[in-house]
């Protein structure tokens, strides 16, 4: 799990909805299991979170300018992270691409690390609970239900984004309206 979540390309999701069948088939235990699964994901992560905090930084102010990424713009990255980050700690694990580059970009973003670890390591058990018990509920079909939610998971976290997106406006709306006078 550990290599998966810094990006390296394991199929993480697979492995443990695989443990989870073999659960279901009496070949693994279920709280060994999901505890090596957890340690495994906030291990990566926690690796992941310390090269960005070692490198991140200090790579973006030396060769920004390449990518367009100017002081100004990680200072609002940072900003960002410490209003609304959390949420993206506990759940970008469940967005393929996303977990793997939240802990490098919050580390680089010099994020508070007792923050980062509370949401993420919070996100990895959940996530390592989810697709445990989805192939140990869905025994041999486990690779069926794999492959749904694979399919299904853009339309469920652009859902998710809109109602963020919209809750957000929201919430500037009301407070630009306390604001003016």
């Amino acid at each position: 799990m550990a290599l998966g979540i810094i990006g390296l390309p394991i199929p993480d999701e697979t492995i443990l909805t695989f443990a989870g069948y073999l659960i279901s088939q009496n070949s693994l235990h279920l709280i060994p299991t999901i505890f090596s699964a957890y340690l495994g994901s906030i291990s990566g992560i926690s690796i992941s979170f310390f090269i960005g905090r070692k490198f991140g930084l200090n790579f973006l102010h030396k060769h920004g300018r390449f990518f367009h990424i100017t002081d100004e713009r990680i200072h609002k990255t940072k900003k960002w992270f410490e209003s609304y980050g959390e949420w993206l700690f506990l759940f970008g694990y469940f967005i393929p691409g996303v977990r793997h580059l939240t802990a490098l970009i919050a580390g680089s973003a010099d994020t508070n690390y007792s923050k980062f670890a509370l949401f993420a390591y919070t996100g990895g058990l959940i996530w390592s609970i989810t697709f445990v018990t989805i192939g140990f509920t869905f025994g041999k079909q486990w690779n069926l239900v794999l492959e749904q939610v694979h399919k299904h998971i853009l339309i469920i976290v652009l859902v998710l984004l809109i109602l963020i997106i919209i809750y957000f406006l929201i919430k500037t709306l009301i407070i630009d309206k306390r604001k003016s006078p």
